[in-house]
C-alpha cells in the first residue's frame, strides 16, 4: 500500500473515489507490466513509484476533463501498454472500453491484464487505426477517443476522430508545449469534424512533472474520405 496516499490525492483531484479494491487492481498491473517488460518492449518505465506517478496518476488525470466521467463507451487508440485505458476502466468500472494497437504482443499481454484483474466489458483490438474506422461496427459509435499515442496532433485526430459519434469527444494527452500541434493541427481537426474546444493543464502529484489535455469536440460527421489508407496519416499529415 506503499503509494495508497499519492494515488488518493490524485484521485480526490479530479472528484473520483479510491478504496483499497482499486489500489490493488493497480498494484497487480504494475507488477504484470514489470514481469511483461522483461519479454517485450512495454515501457521504459520500470521503478515503482514512476510507474505509479508517470503513467497510472498521468491517465488519472485525464478525468480532470469531467464530461469523460460520463462516457458510456471509450476507445483507446495506438495504447500500448494500456494507457490511458486500462486505469480509465479501473476507475469506471461501468464502461465499456476498446483498446486497439497494431502490435499483436501487447494486445496479448491486456488480455492478460484484463483477465488476471477481472475487468468486464473491455474488447481487445489488433489492428491499424485506420482499418477499424471504417468498419461499420466501429466508425462512430464511441462517446469518446483517447489516446497518449506519440504522434501529432493533426496524425492523432485523423486515427481518431473517426470513431466518436458526433457530440462526443477526442482527448490526446500531450507533454508541457503543445501551442505548436495545435497550431499546425487546428485545420486538420476541422477536416476531421473537430473543434478544438479547451486545453487543460496537468499537474501529477509530488513531482514536477507537467502535462496537457487537449479537448476536442466531434461536431460534425468525419467526411467518407478519412482516414486514408494506413500510414498515410503519417507521411502526409493534414494541414
Amino acid at each position: 500500500m506503499k503509494y495508497f496516499d499519492i494515488m488518493s490525492d490524485a484521485c480526490k483531484d479530479v472528484g473520483l473515489s479510491f478504496n483499497k479494491d482499486i489500489y490493488s487492481k493497480f498494484d497487480q498491473y504494475k507488477d504484470m507490466i514489470k514481469f511483461w517488460n522483461e519479454k517485450i518492449n512495454l515501457t521504459a518505465i520500470v521503478d515503482d513509484e514512476q510507474i505509479f506517478k508517470k503513467h497510472f496518476i498521468d491517465c488519472i488525470k485525464i478525468f480532470k476533463f469531467s464530461p469523460l466521467k460520463e462516457a458510456k463507451s471509450i476507445i483507446d487508440v495506438g495504447t500500448g501498454a494500456g494507457f490511458p485505458g486500462i486505469p480509465i476502466k479501473i476507475m469506471k468500472q461501468d464502461l465499456n472500453l476498446i483498446l486497439l494497437d497494431s502490435l499483436n504482443k501487447r494486445i496479448n499481454f491486456l488480455n492478460e491484464v484484463v483477465n488476471k484483474i477481472s475487468l468486464k466489458n473491455v474488447a481487445t483490438i489488433h489492428g491499424r487505426a485506420e482499418d477499424f474506422s471504417r468498419k461499420p461496427e466501429y466508425r462512430e459509435k464511441s462517446d469518446a477517443a483517447v489516446s497518449r499515442a506519440v504522434a501529432n496532433l493533426s496524425v492523432l485526430s485523423e486515427l481518431c476522430i473517426p470513431y466518436i459519434k458526433v457530440g462526443g469527444y477526442f482527448v490526446a494527452m500531450k507533454g508541457p508545449s503543445v501551442e505548436d500541434e495545435i497550431k499546425d493541427g487546428k485545420n486538420a481537426v476541422s477536416i476531421l469534424g473537430g473543434k478544438i474546444e479547451d486545453v487543460i493543464k496537468i499537474n501529477i502529484e509530488d513531482s514536477d512533472l507537467k502535462h496537457n489535455l487537449v479537448i476536442i469536440k466531434k461536431i460534425k460527421e468525419t467526411p467518407k474520405a478519412y482516414p486514408r489508407k494506413a500510414g498515410t496519416a503519417s507521411k502526409k499529415p493534414l494541414r
